[in-house]
């Protein structure tokens, strides 16, 4: 079985740092599109970052750019959310989803929920003021 994990969230103040963590189990990971969303109560879930199967494309929404940064390594099948600058806005759960199409399918839709078909269980993001 597929499965995605997050972890590295936690309670941080205002102007600090987090970086969560993406691990993948059941197989590589290496032809997948990979995402983070996020999701705060009583709102719909939003797309974070996205990096494409090669790390040639990366993409951001715009309210996290200069301040989050998404990387992979394929051959530890682990995908990282690297946040800085947290700003109380920033609170929810955030969650990886894998793209499985990939490469492919030739276009990666990254900010459309229903490109992404594996999901991790999300993990929680505190930031205080």
């Amino acid at each position: 079985q597929e499965q995605l994990l997050e972890s590295g969230g936690g309670l941080v103040q205002a102007g600090g740092s987090l970086r969560l963590s993406c691990a993948a189990s059941g197989r590589t990971f290496s032809t997948y599109n990979m995402g983070w969303f996020r999701q705060a109560p009583g709102k719909e879930r939003e797309f974070v970052a996205g990096i494409n199967w090669a790390s040639g494309g990366i993409y951001y929404r715009d309210s996290v750019k200069g301040r989050f940064t998404i990387s992979r390594h394929n051959a530890k099948n682990v995908v990282w959310l690297q946040m800085d600058s947290l700003k109380p806005e920033d609170t929810a759960v955030y969650y990886c989803a894998a793209d499985r199409r990939g490469y492919y399918s030739g276009t990666y839709y990254y900010e459309d929920l229903s490109a992404y078909d594996l999901w991790g269980q999300g993990t929680q993001v505190t930031v205080s003021a």
